[in-house]
């Protein structure tokens, strides 16, 4: 490869990266702004003033029915609870698949799971609410963890992982007296962290950033999510208030940057992993 090939190359990513970061740049910028400044339209990313009166009022509970505290709480509370969910049946039903081929129907099964990959989630929400509604469990912390459970990319990703594992190792725990449950837990499980750690991740962040199901599926203040709280306080009496509305989007986004800087290394570990053989 040219050393102008590179250049281009490099500039064209610089080009992508400034266009990824510019909303997050305007975000960081106007949540210092007071709503006059914030209302102005003037193209600035520094404050003329800064302040931090935003992010006060938001986490002291000053704004008006906006419990942000509460509704960070349920946002990681639904998101580490269902992700840990996930993982669990995710891995189990992917382990079933890949390592028992005694398994009835078990490649009716696969082809269902990949199959319900190409069926747009919006296709089920209205039956979803129905039935979580028939049971009466909307605006309950059921409502909110169950539907994001279990998925069917979470399985067929772990299973090309365990479809791959050497039969080798396999057999020779088996020499040694390991069931299966220990297969499972002891062997393939172990081997299959930076996999995990990425499921986990795109899972947390999946739960914790959806808001339209939250915003369904909630009906009281202290019930709702980071984000249908915010898109609420975007349609209600907070409409012109800019910068409390980018203060309190700032707060909402930090603890998914941290997780996604934390298991970067898995996460980079996995894609490589999956790609060479």
């Amino acid at each position: 490869m040219g050393k102008a090939k590179k250049t281009g190359l490099l500039l064209l990513a610089i080009l992508i990266a400034l266009f990824v970061l510019l909303p997050l740049v305007w975000m960081l910028s106007t949540a210092f702004k007071n709503d006059f400044e914030a209302l102005s339209g003037r193209m600035n990313f520094f404050p003329q003033k800064p302040t931090l009166d935003n992010f006060v009022q938001g986490l002291s509970g000053e704004l008006m029915n906006t419990p942000i505290l509460r509704w960070i709480i349920n946002s990681l509370s639904v998101g580490i609870v269902g992700t840990a969910i996930v993982l669990l049946i995710d891995s189990m039903a992917a382990f079933a698949l890949a390592r028992l081929p005694d398994l009835p129907l078990r490649r009716t099964m696969l082809s269902m799971f990949i199959a319900s990959l190409m069926i747009p989630s919006v296709l089920t929400f209205l039956p979803m609410y129905i039935e979580f509604n028939t049971l009466g469990l909307i605006n309950t912390y059921q409502a909110l963890i169950l539907p994001a459970t279990a998925g069917a990319f979470g399985v067929f990703l772990l299973y090309q992982f365990f479809v791959s594992f050497p039969k080798e190792i396999e057999e020779a725990a088996r020499i040694d007296g390991v069931n299966k449950w220990d297969l499972y837990a002891r062997i393939l499980l172990p081997s299959a962290v930076s996999i995990m750690m990425t499921l986990g991740i795109f899972t947390f962040m999946g739960i914790y950033n959806d808001f339209v199901w939250p915003l369904y599926a909630t009906t009281s203040p202290e019930m709702r999510t980071i984000t249908a709280g915010i898109a609420m306080m975007a349609t209600g009496s907070y409409t012109q208030s800019y910068g409390k509305l980018m203060a309190m989007t700032t707060i909402a986004a930090l603890p998914v940057l941290i997780i996604f800087i934390v298991g970067q290394k898995s996460f980079v570990k996995a894609i490589t992993s999956s790609g060479v053989k």
